[in-house]
Parts: C-alpha cells; sequence; structure tokens
C-alpha cells in the first residue's frame, strides 16, 4: 500500500548501515570462494592435459562455460530448500518460484531502466554481447597457449586488469584516479615478477611466440571490456538494489552465458573437427571425474566472480583475480614441491599490497546508500 511504499523510499539508516555491511560480507565470502575454487580449477586443468594428455582446449572451455546455466537451477533450489529446512512458515515451492521470478523481474527492470526495449530480449541480447567477448577472449588464451610461452601468456593476459580500468573511465563513468591506476600498474609489475620467476623458455621451443603474444593480448582486452560490459548491461546500480538481489541476478546472467554458449559454440567444436584443429574425442573414464571436479571449480569461480563484480566494481574484481596467481604458486609448493622462489614471493606481496591499496581507494564504491534494504528481510 501507499504507507508501505513511504517507509520503503525511507530507510533508516540503521537498516542502510546494515545492508552495507551485508554488501561486505557478501564481496568478502565471494572472494574467497572465487579464489578457493580458481586454485582448483587450475590444477585440475593442469593434469588433465599435462598428466592424462587429454589436450582438447576448446571443447574443454564449451563444456565449463556451458556449465554455468546450471547456477541459477542450483540458486534457486538452494534457496528453496534452505527455507524448507528452516520450516519457514506458509512455504510452497510453487509461491517460492512466483517469488524467485519477480525478483529477478524486479532486478531486470532496474537494470533495463537504463535503456529502452523488451525486458526479455534486452537481457537476451546483452548476454549474447557478453558471452561473445568472453568467448573470443577464452579462446584466444587455449590458442595462444601452444603459441607462445607459459610466463607470456600469464603477464600479458593478465593486464585484462589495466584494460578493465581503461575501459571503466568511459563506460562506466569512472572518475580517473591516480591511487586506482597506479593499483593497478602495481598489480601487474607484480604478475609479470611472478609469471617470470620460474624457469625460462627457449624461443626455439616456440617458434610462433610473436603471434601467440599478439592473439593473447587481443584477449587481455576483450576480457576487460567483458568485464565492464557486464557491470555496465547487466548489473543494477547498488544504490537502488540490494546486495542480496545483485547476488541472485549476477547468477542469472551466468545462466543466460551458460545457455548461449552451449547453443552456440558447439559450431565452432564442428568447425574445429572437420578441419582437423581439434578433433572430438570424449575422455577416458580415467579423466571423467578430474574433468567434472574442474568444472566445478569453474561453475564456483564464475558465481563467485559475477557476484563480486556486481558488488564491487571490474577493476577491483580483475586486481583480486590476480590474487590467485601467487596462490596457485603456493600451492604447487605447498601439495607439490614445486620450488618457490624469492622472486615469486616478491612479486606476491607485490600483488597483495596492490590489491588493499585498490581496495581502500574503491571504498566509496563498494558501499551503497538508498538500497532497497527490505527486500533483504524477505
Amino acid at each position: 500500500d501507499n504507507n508501505d511504499t513511504t517507509q520503503r523510499e525511507r530507510p533508516t539508516s540503521e537498516q542502510i548501515a546494515a545492508s552495507e555491511r551485508r554488501r561486505y560480507i557478501y564481496s568478502g565470502l565471494a572472494l574467497c570462494t572465487a579464489l578457493f575454487a580458481f586454485v582448483l580449477q587450475t590444477e585440475t586443468a593442469g593434469y588433465i592435459s599435462a598428466t592424462l594428455g587429454y589436450k582438447k582446449p576448446i571443447f574443454m572451455m564449451y563444456i565449463t562455460h556451458g556449465s554455468w546455466i546450471w547456477l541459477e537451477p542450483l540458486q534457486f533450489f538452494a534457496i528453496g530448500f534452505s527455507k524448507q529446512i528452516m520450516k519457514r512458515p506458509g512455504f510452497s515451492w510453487k509461491h517460492e518460484w512466483k517469488s524467485h521470478l519477480n525478483n529477478l523481474r524486479g532486478t531486470a527492470a532496474i537494470a533495463l531502466s537504463y535503456s529502452l526495449g523488451n525486458l526479455s530480449s534486452y537481457m537476451m541480447k546483452t548476454t549474447l554481447k557478453l558471452v561473445c567477448a568472453l568467448t573470443v577472449a577464452g579462446a584466444s588464451w587455449y590458442i595462444a597457449v601452444n603459441l607462445t610461452t607459459p610466463s607470456d601468456l600469464t603477464a600479458i593476459y593478465n593486464t585484462s586488469a589495466f584494460f578493465a580500468y581503461a575501459f571503466s573511465v568511459p563506460i562506466l563513468k569512472d572518475k580517473f584516479s591516480w591511487l586506482k591506476s597506479g593499483s593497478v600498474a602495481l598489480a601487474i609489475v607484480g604478475v609479470v615478477i611472478v609469471a617470470y620467476s620460474g624457469p625460462s623458455s627457449a624461443d626455439s621451443d616456440f617458434p610462433n611466440r610473436g603471434i601467440g603474444n599478439l592473439v593473447i593480448a587481443v584477449g587481455a582486452v576483450l576480457y576487460g571490456l567483458y568485464e565492464v560490459l557486464y557491470k555496465r548491461l547487466a548489473c543494477p546500480p547498488g544504490d537502488e538494489v540490494s546486495p542480496r538481489r545483485q547476488a541472485l541476478f549476477a547468477n542469472l546472467v551466468g545462466s543466460l552465458i551458460g545457455m548461449w554458449t552451449l547453443a552456440l559454440v558447439w559450431t565452432l567444436l564442428l568447425f574445429l573437427h572437420l578441419t582437423g584443429i581439434e578433433k572430438f574425442e570424449l575422455p577416458s573414464g580415467s579423466a571423467v571425474g578430474i574433468i567434472i571436479a574442474s568444472v566445478i571449480g569453474n561453475v564456483l569461480f564464475s558465481a563467485s566472480f559475477l557476484i563480486l563484480m556486481a558488488l564491487t566494481s571490474p577493476v577491483l574484481s580483475s586486481v583480486a583475480a590476480l590474487l590467485t596467481i601467487f596462490l596457485v604458486a603456493l600451492v604447487d609448493w605447498l601439495l607439490f614441491g614445486k620450488p618457490l622462489s624469492l622472486q615469486a614471493i616478491i612479486g606476491g606481496v607485490i600483488i597483495i599490497v596492490a590489491f588493499i591499496l585498490l581496495s581502500y581507494a574503491s571504498w566509496a564504491e563498494i558501499s551503497g546508500s538508498g538500497e532497497d534494504i527490505y527486500d533483504d528481510l524477505d
């Protein structure tokens, strides 16, 4: 009623503070989950390729990105079962489904208010744009991995953090900040130090190194663009939508990206199979379990990373992702006995310092005011 509407438009300072606390908590949980999941994905993907010898990179990209389609169904059932376990009064799956759809439609409508057109059409077109940028960026990594050195690959691809910042100024209307740009540059320096801390590869091993570096550079630009487009086109503003609804909507967007991947990228697999570039072969029985673990790692990472970008900014999320580079090196040392050089430690510390500086610079962006805080109480 009108009374309720008036009340919703005027949340108290305590309710706003509680909503901001939830934003920090959700962001922290998303970051921790993303770091853990990325290590799981990286270690299993490396084992599949190097140890099991299953080298079908585009197929692996297809099933990992395609598996995002499960994000929304898993989210719905997780929420429903949690309410059922807590014995929420009046709970029914039919009512929960209706409430869930209304929630997502309401959030989508707020995102749509910045564009013109039909709601369903807007969502489909938006996620198609995102999947195009993401697929080309992802494919560039898989193509370049066989053309250039691992060090070049890591160092160049992670300059996507710089391009995310470069695109965020004109597209998201972010104000230029020397502290932010310096933090991003410092993080990339840290990545370069870690990337080149191991044994170097001979140029003779990679005769097409220059082409590989060019391909991965294009991928870095497109991945930075993908992150900023996601924030601009598929994330409702934080000062109008609660952290909970932003997180729920992020997983819907992820599911639609997964749907488009499954619907379109199989044509690329067919082309690669017919031309002999990547012959389609099912993995052996021993590889299936590890592939499933890798897919689970990717789904967890992608869901938490989409949520993190929705709650914070593409630049902060991108630099946060750079923490995984040092984390993977640390896990390799602790679990597999791979030596961790002083150079790698220094690079890792630099990345951590850069992330802390950027978090400080982005603090105002993470907090929001005037949110639909009542939604968090539903």
